[in-house]
């Protein structure tokens, strides 16, 4: 079988009557083959028109050219009835058959308007002219090859405003309210600039006065209309994608926690660094709250995955710690109670979640610490290498074990001491010539124990610990990381 042949592209030339080639003009609908000065390309043929009663060019052909150059482009049928044209609704077309430009024109009189003439354009191509004497007309005309509609603003309006008052723009916005991805040129008399100002303002690209139309200043406002149309709308589209994206970092910092450490003399501090590209929020989360009795309550958890949904769900799981834990549970059944949400929660019964938690004890000396699949805590004290608290009694991952238990051990702190809680984003960065090691908790813990050994605390160490896992990984780590400090001092 031959491979198909796809459709040209429209081929204009300049306006200096040269032909010289230059890109094919798309519709409004924001393709970025279409050059801007692809409509200056045309004029309106009169030796190539039939008698002007509805359409200057037959519809039947016109869509059956369009959709055999569908089929020909994706070499599927098409899937449409074969009576059935696209509507603007959905946007005019990238590009048109045999490359010509589509002008729909909404005229009482089309048959005497002097706005066609019988001109060609310098490659001796006609504009392909559509007519409709009324708006019932231009709706069955309004294909999506069309790329501007030249309106007439003497046109009688569909109804009257609902005040019983003439609306002199009524037509317009009823053409723009039915295409409204195609740009449109409203046609006025001669000098009546107030009324064509007032087009412009209500939603038209441009306005034409009557009498002082010919082919080369219609040739220009078509092309200008189409660019201004899709410029328009890509920078309505842009527009939308930033408010959008400044929504959605509001709601993203909104959503990690504030510590609540009033009343406490321990310093917190914490780094956080998602792995989806562009996020502010990842699958790991982390919090710290005092309760009434002095106590201090840390946490930090990692749902599986990396995605938008296993952040909600991370957001879930924090909030239902805090609320639980200010509600006086801890331990075990706090855990089992986080289980229960998680199960509740979730989106499929494969996802799961580990957690680290440390509750210490109002003096600060000692804690008590759970951990669920989580990899344990580091303890730094003066005098005394950095080491990971035991996590022999490391019960499973919350989600994977209906009715598990996860034991409670008791820590000692000492007098002054550094706890960092952190998720496996932290030990799993790529290391090593090749990167084919991982970073590991032994090069985690040696890392640590140099970066304290250079004085650094707090905020401080937390900022150089991540930078360099990212710096030995050979660029940014995949996972989420989340890493927070306690510090006590005498």
């Amino acid at each position: 079988m031959p491979a198909p042949i796809p459709r040209q592209r429209a081929v204009p030339a300049a306006e200096s009557g040269q032909a010289q080639t230059e890109p094919a003009i798309g519709g409004p609908s924001g393709d970025s083959s279409g050059g801007s000065h692809a409509a200056a390309s045309t004029a309106v043929s009169g030796a190539t028109e039939a008698p002007r009663t509805q359409d200057t060019v037959n519809d039947d052909t016109v869509a059956a050219a369009d959709k055999a150059g569908d089929k020909a482009d994706d070499g599927k049928a098409d899937d449409r009835p074969a009576d059935a044209a696209p509507r603007a609704a959905h946007g005019p077309a990238h590009g048109t058959p045999a490359g010509h430009l589509t002008l729909l024109m909404i005229e009482d009189d089309p048959g005497g308007s002097p706005v066609v003439p019988e001109l060609l354009d310098p490659t001796g191509k006609p504009i392909r002219v559509r007519t409709a004497r009324n708006l019932t007309e231009a709706e069955r005309l309004l294909t999506d090859d069309v790329h501007c509609i030249l309106l007439d603003l003497a046109l009688p309006a569909p109804a009257r405003a609902a005040d019983g008052t003439d609306d002199e723009l009524a037509v317009l916005k009823h053409v723009l309210r039915l295409a409204p991805h195609h740009a449109v040129l409203a046609l006025t008399a001669s000098g009546d600039t107030e009324r064509g100002a007032e087009a412009v303002l209500a939603g038209a690209q441009d306005y034409l006065f009557r009498d002082e139309l010919d082919g080369r200043l219609l040739s220009r406002a078509i092309r200008y209309a189409v660019e201004r149309k899709r410029s328009d709308r890509a920078e309505r589209k842009l527009t939308e994608s930033k408010l959008r994206a400044q929504e959605n970092a509001r709601l993203e910092r909104g959503l990690l926690p504030t510590p609540l450490l009033e009343g406490s003399p321990l310093r917190f501090a914490a780094r956080y660094r998602p792995g989806r590209s562009r996020a502010l929020l990842g699958g790991d989360f982390y919090d710290t709250v005092r309760t009434p009795d002095g106590t201090v309550h840390a946490m930090i958890g990692d749902v599986c995955g990396h995605g938008p949904d296993e952040a909600a769900l991370g957001v879930e799981l924090r909030i239902a710690w805090r609320a639980l834990t200010l509600a006086g549970l801890c331990g075990d059944q706090l855990l089992g109670t986080l289980q229960q949400v998680l199960e509740h929660e979730r989106s499929d019964d494969e996802i799961f979640a580990t957690l680290c938690t440390v509750d210490i004890a109002p003096d600060g000396r000692r804690a008590g610490l759970c951990l669920a699949g989580h990899p344990s805590p580091l303890l730094a004290r003066p005098g005394r290498p950095a080491e990971l608290l035991p996590y022999d009694n490391n019960g499973p991952a919350l989600g994977l074990l209906p009715g598990a238990r996860w034991p409670r051990m008791q820590v000692e702190l000492g007098a002054e001491w550094s706890l960092m809680l952190y998720t496996d984003g932290l030990i799993e960065g790529r290391v090593g010539e090749g990167r084919r090691e991982r970073l590991g908790q032994d090069g985690m813990v040696a890392m640590v124990r140099r970066q304290l050994a250079e004085g650094l605390r707090g905020e401080e160490l937390l900022r150089a610990a991540v930078n360099e896992v990212r710096d030995l990984n050979g660029g940014e780590l995949t996972d989420d990381v989340a890493v927070l400090m306690l510090d006590r001092t005498p």
